[in-house]
């Protein structure tokens, strides 16, 4: 599974390829938004512009999709490596800073120990699982009988 390594709050987080950035760091607990955000941010939509992170040093081509257009309009004075988690959807491992308008004393030291320890590449796809294919289809004729019954 591809691994985000937030760099401010120094934690690893696995997720599935094509994981919406926003909705994992949401799931684990990773504060994305300073205190406007939390007061009043869209729920993912890409318009309030306060979910918006680093991925640092582009730690792996490709990591995230591309740049959707709410991105372009919405992050066009922004620097380039900025970019809206709740637009944006995980591909392979990458480095991400949360809330880089906040200052964060120690950057530079906390950034070169993240880049230090190299990051799993992840797989490319969803796992498939056949027993879930298996029991969908038991599931199927259980239905099926239980309607008859009724």
């Amino acid at each position: 599974m591809p691994v985000i390594r937030f760099v401010r709050e120094g934690r690893d987080v696995e997720c599935y390829p094509g994981e919406n950035l926003r909705e994992v760091a949401l799931r684990e607990g990773i504060e994305l938004y300073g205190l406007k955000g939390m007061l009043g941010n869209c729920g993912g939509c890409g318009q309030c512009i306060t979910c918006f992170v680093d991925v640092v040093g582009e730690s792996s081509p490709g990591s995230l999709s591309g740049r959707t257009a709410v991105e372009e309009q919405k992050l066009r004075r922004r620097p380039q490596s900025w970019r809206l988690a709740c637009q944006s959807l995980v591909q392979q491992s990458l480095l991400v800073l949360t809330r880089p308008q906040v200052g964060l004393g120690d950057a530079e030291a906390k950034i070169a120990a993240a880049k230090a320890s190299t990051l799993p590449p992840g797989p490319t796809a969803w796992p498939v699982q056949a027993s879930e294919a298996e029991a969908d289809g038991a599931g199927d004729a259980e239905t099926a009988t239980s309607d008859e019954e009724a």
